[in-house]
């Protein structure tokens, strides 16, 4: 068994991760953080409870709420479907039991499940880096019970996805969200795999993927997630949902599904180009994902939410 701890900002890529998590056979979910960043956090935490006590197969796993705040904070417009997910009747039928909540904030509660559990952790991390950038601060010492951070944020492109007054688009939103704590967390000595742009661009969320899962509602998970997705459809030919935190979450248990390399990267903290990540000789190593098996990928996807509730 692998001790996992999930740290997300609560939208619906998000929960779909937490949900596949709780699905893993040889995943140890020693704790959840969420942050208020791509959703709001109280939804968020919320729906997270929710499933945990209802997908999770009986996984003691307590959900820590962070009181971490944006440098930049995502458009309001995004972070409105953590209500509606919350709000779904399968995870609220006949006033549904919830997974307890932490009595510390998320960065504490790191703190204290990395130092508790026996042996190493890895963190899977689907939104901004400031949980475990308090969290170095407050105990450096928790580097060394960490065996390496998965991260969905950034990308060694030109190109991110941050269209924002005074910026040149350089930027990817979770590390834009909070750029110094990109540059404290690739500052410190934990081994990184980073989820960046070039490769969650290749798992879209088009109207095949959609209509695949439609087809195979009879398995309530995978209703669930049907229904997640559907509220991020986009009707603007230009705006395209990728599977950013799913591929993340995936490609952290199962390796197969990608291909990787070794780069050396930097992130720029402040001014127009705030939150970009580049490449550059003087950089730190970072395992960088560049290709994804999207077959593999959506049949693990599958197979793992088609497991008897």
């Amino acid at each position: 068994m692998k001790n996992v701890y999930f740290d997300h900002d609560g939208n619906v890529d998000d929960l779909v991760s937490l949900l596949l998590l709780l699905q893993m056979p040889d995943v140890h979910l020693t704790g959840v953080g969420v942050i208020d960043a791509d959703g709001y956090l109280e939804p968020a935490v919320d729906a997270s409870r929710k499933l945990i006590a209802k997908f999770g197969h009986g996984a003691a796993v307590q959900v820590a709420a962070s009181n971490s705040r944006a440098v930049h904070q995502f458009p309001k417009e995004w972070r409105l479907s953590s209500f509606s997910f919350d709000a779904f009747p399968i995870l609220n039928e006949n006033q549904p039991t919830k997974a307890p909540i932490a009595d510390q904030p998320a960065h504490l509660d790191m703190v204290d499940r990395l130092l508790q559990t026996p042996g190493k952790t890895t963190l899977v991390m689907t939104g901004p880096l400031t949980d475990l950038a308090r969290a170095l601060e407050a105990e450096p010492s928790i580097v060394e019970k960490i065996d390496r951070l998965y991260w969905m944020g950034g990308t060694m492109t030109a190109k991110g996805n941050v269209l924002e007054p005074k910026h040149d688009g350089s930027a990817e939103w979770n590390a834009y969200w909070d750029p110094y704590a990109v540059k404290t967390v690739w500052n410190s000595a934990i081994k990184i795999q980073m989820v960046g742009l070039e490769s969650t661009n290749q798992v879209p969320l088009n109207a095949t993927v959609q209509q695949h899962w439609a087809d195979l509602r009879r398995y309530p998970m995978i209703d669930l997630v049907g229904q997640g997705y559907a509220l991020v459809s986009s009707y603007e030919a230009d705006s395209t949902y990728y599977l950013w935190d799913v591929l993340t979450t995936v490609a952290s248990q199962y390796p197969e599904i990608v291909k990787t390399k070794e780069v050396t990267g930097d992130v720029t903290v402040n001014g127009p180009s705030a939150g970009k990540t580049y490449e550059t000789d003087t950089g730190r190593p970072i395992q960088l994902v560049t290709e994804v098996d999207a077959r593999k990928f959506f049949d693990r996807v599958d197979n793992l939410l088609k497991r008897e509730v």
